[in-house]
């Protein structure tokens, strides 16, 4: 993502269905912030520590986004994301997870992937564990602007995923 994407990135972001469930996004949502969270995220790419990537319609308009965070030191990593609205409930969550995931743990050489979720967002429990993912326990994420949210901790280690797929880690 660039910083020219922040107003398709905020149209995104905008829609309930869509901000309500990530805690790492700006409170309140506005244009500048959207601008300001687009350029710590470049900032932390330059260090290797955040990759924000956007995915885009035939109208190119912003149909999705991850937010990948790497921790080499402990080869662990997690992903943000989400689709619109208008195209979730329609099987590409769990194909899109899958890949993501076996992208991460290839390109990156994680042994880990540890995500966390709204206690009540039962779509993304439901997709976690079809995906092999383990649940942990409860904590408290903290927002940027120092808030909490209760989360759930998900995660799956590179030979379970493998294991999946069928393939050695």
């Amino acid at each position: 993502a660039t910083i020219e994407d922040a107003p398709a990135l905020f149209e995104l972001l905008d829609h309930p269905g869509v901000r309500d469930w990530i805690y790492s996004l700006p409170r309140p949502l506005t244009l500048e912030g959207v601008r300001a969270y687009i350029e710590t995220c470049v900032s932390r790419r330059e260090r290797g520590e955040v990759l924000l990537s956007l995915n885009f319609d035939e109208e190119g308009r912003v149909s999705g986004f991850s937010e990948v965070h790497i921790w080499p030191e402990w080869a662990a990593g997690e992903v943000a994301g989400a689709m619109r609205p208008d195209l979730q409930n329609k099987g590409q969550g769990g194909s899109g997870m899958a890949a993501m995931f076996t992208w991460m743990f290839e390109t990156f050489d994680l042994d880990l992937i540890s995500n966390t979720t709204a206690l009540d967002n039962v779509r993304i429990q439901s997709l976690f564990r079809k995906t092999g993912c383990e649940y942990k326990g409860d904590i408290e994420s903290r927002r940027p602007d120092g808030t909490t949210r209760a989360s759930q901790v998900w995660e799956v280690t590179r030979e379970v995923w493998f294991e999946r797929l069928g393939r050695t880690a």
